[in-house]
């Protein structure tokens, strides 16, 4: 079986393949390199000679004949997979996608000899043509700007029913593993989880140091502070690894514990609830709520790892997996594209879908983990549904049942009726609520002010333009928000 590397062109395949051998210690070969020597020409001499045909026909027999030799780590072209006999061949090894975008692509890959970079409009309409076979056959994605250096402990163990995500951050990467049995092996860790799910799950893991109490009556400080004797108490170090299982509670109040435990210890995520493993689990935002906002105290830290069992959804009481649906709703309004469309055909919690939605925020990570431009989009619907939660204390409304309503207000205060009224029949086919009960419009409105990335007299919304068009920054009338919130109390 060899580690297989595709992707598009210039996402770095070639360069790649071989750094990655030389950390395994083993061989590694080059399907383009191969075809050349074949060929007895440049591959762009051979295609503007022959053709497009005729270079895939020869390219189909060289890959092929490479697979069959299952050399350790192999790189293809980037047109290669295109070949239905070459993805059938691709089933029997490890597909590794190295991710770029299309405009890091065009700079590495035009002007450089290749015969499918001289047209930008074409090289972009190919980009977007191929991502999908791309996605339909990779185990792993990896980030074409990581350093394979490091990927490449983890990819020699993506194992059948396993699919891997590299996240990538200015503070630090780390593995995303997906499947049935990636439940995290760990010498010495403090296991943080609720009550709940220590009873359904203990026995996959090391004794449980601390089960709190489910739910967001347990994200505070005093329950942080509780986490932090017992770990003294425990005698770890930040040598060790905090162990946090459960949903978004547990993953925000664990990763704050960690982060502030002796100034910081590993923390390894394993999300149980659609929350979680689409959203809360990545990206290193941790922190406790305070009775005047909520996440008002919390660090920046990255996980170690995340390890996300699609069947521990399972257990899921109904009501809190239909909250979980209202973040797969989100994510996919801030995607836009193929999970976008996915969400409309019926997509909800499965492990495709949420692979997709983990990968969309990662992405958005990578490129701002501070939150100082991009990421604020991840915080879509979430101005409103904090305040709503702020105002019933946090207890009346789960978490993804008050974001479900903050998109229905953001979506009002963006003027898009027509998409509102699509969210809102996705949202109510998922069980979930479009009002909110008996609460004071103005105490909302109110709330709203309390928002964390409030910086200075006004708070910034994000605002939707089509689905895969959201942006931050913007600023919303009192009195269009008070009338959008009142909405959500009828």
């Amino acid at each position: 079986m060899s580690l297989v590397l595709i992707g598009f062109m210039g996402a770095g395949k070639s360069t790649a393949a071989r750094r990655l051998a030389s950390t395994l210690g083993v061989e590694a070969a080059d399907s383009d390199r191969l075809l050349e020597a074949e060929l007895g020409c440049s591959i762009e001499t051979f295609f503007d000679r022959e053709g497009e045909a005729a270079f895939r026909e020869r390219e189909e027999r060289v890959v092929l004949e490479l697979l069959d030799r299952s050399v350790p780590v192999a790189a293809l072209g980037g047109g290669a997979v295109l070949s239905e006999r070459v993805r059938r061949a691709l089933r029997d090894h490890t597909v590794a996608l190295l991710e770029i975008d299309v405009d890091s692509a065009w700079e590495r890959a035009a002007g450089r000899g290749r015969p499918l970079a001289r047209d930008r409009d074409a090289f972009s309409a190919r980009h977007a043509e191929r991502l999908s076979v791309y996605e339909g056959i990779a185990d792993a994605f990896i980030p074409s700007d990581a350093r394979i250096e490091d990927v490449a402990g983890a990819l020699a163990e993506v194992g059948p029913g396993t699919r891997l995500v590299w996240a990538n951050s200015a503070s630090g990467s780390y593995p995303a593993w997906f499947g049935e049995d990636v439940w995290p092996r760990l010498e010495r860790a403090f296991v943080l989880s609720d009550q709940t799910v220590a009873r359904l799950y203990g026995h996959r893991l090391p004794p449980v140091g601390m089960p709190i109490a489910p739910g967001e009556g347990s994200k505070t400080l005093a329950t942080a502070e509780a986490v932090w004797e017992a770990l003294a108490s425990a005698g770890h170090t930040r040598a060790d690894t905090l162990l946090a299982v459960g949903g978004g509670v547990v993953g925000d109040l664990g990763g704050f514990c960690a982060a502030t435990y002796q100034r910081g210890m590993p923390v390894v995520h394993v999300p149980t609830t659609v929350v979680a493993q689409v959203d809360s689990a990545y990206g290193g935002k941790t922190g406790v709520d305070l009775p005047q906002a909520k996440n008002y105290v919390g660090a920046y830290h990255q996980p170690a790892a995340v390890h996300v069992v699609p069947s521990t959804l399972e257990t899921l009481p109904a009501r809190e997996r239909a909250a979980g649906y209202a973040e797969v709703v989100k994510t996919a309004l801030i995607a836009g594209g193929s999970l976008w469309e996915a969400v409309l055909c019926g997509a909800r919690d499965d492990p495709d879908t949420v692979l997709a939605c983990a990968r969309t925020k990662l992405r958005i990570v990578a490129a701002d983990e501070r939150d100082g431009g991009l990421r604020q989009v991840l915080n879509l619907g979430h101005t409103v549904a904090h305040a709503l939660e702020t105002v019933t204390g946090y207890s009346r409304l789960l978490h993804g049942e008050a974001v479900a309503l903050g998109l229905l207000a953001a979506l009002r205060l963006s003027g898009q009726d027509a998409l509102r009224a699509e969210v809102a029949e996705l949202l109510a086919g998922a069980g979930l609520p479009l009002t909110a009960g008996p609460v004071e419009a103005a105490d909302v409105a109110r709330a709203t002010r309390m928002d964390k990335k409030r910086l200075g007299e006004r708070v910034p919304f994000v605002l939707v333009e089509a689905p895969g068009a959201v942006t931050p920054g913007h600023s919303v009338d009192d009195h269009d928000l008070l009338l959008a919130v009142q909405e959500l109390l009828t």
